[in-house]
């Protein structure tokens, strides 16, 4: 698994995780329950994984997306 962003903003990683569902590549989002916990908004950002193969297409989704 590779990280392919990090942010602390629910509704843009809600955003990139459609745009690689969409395109069939799964998903997996880590720290949720940390940053939840720590109670700071930005102390512990959470990070949207894919797998290894995935992150070149994943790359230029985003790119061509305009995200990057």
């Amino acid at each position: 698994m590779r990280t392919i962003v990090t942010s602390n903003n629910p509704v843009r990683l809600s955003f990139l995780t459609a745009l690689l569902t969409d395109a069939g590549i799964e998903t997996v989002m880590l720290d949720t329950h940390a940053s939840i916990a720590e109670g700071s908004g930005a102390a512990i950002p959470r990070r949207l994984v894919v797998a290894e193969e995935d992150f070149p297409r994943a790359c230029r989704i985003f790119r061509e997306a305009g995200e990057w």
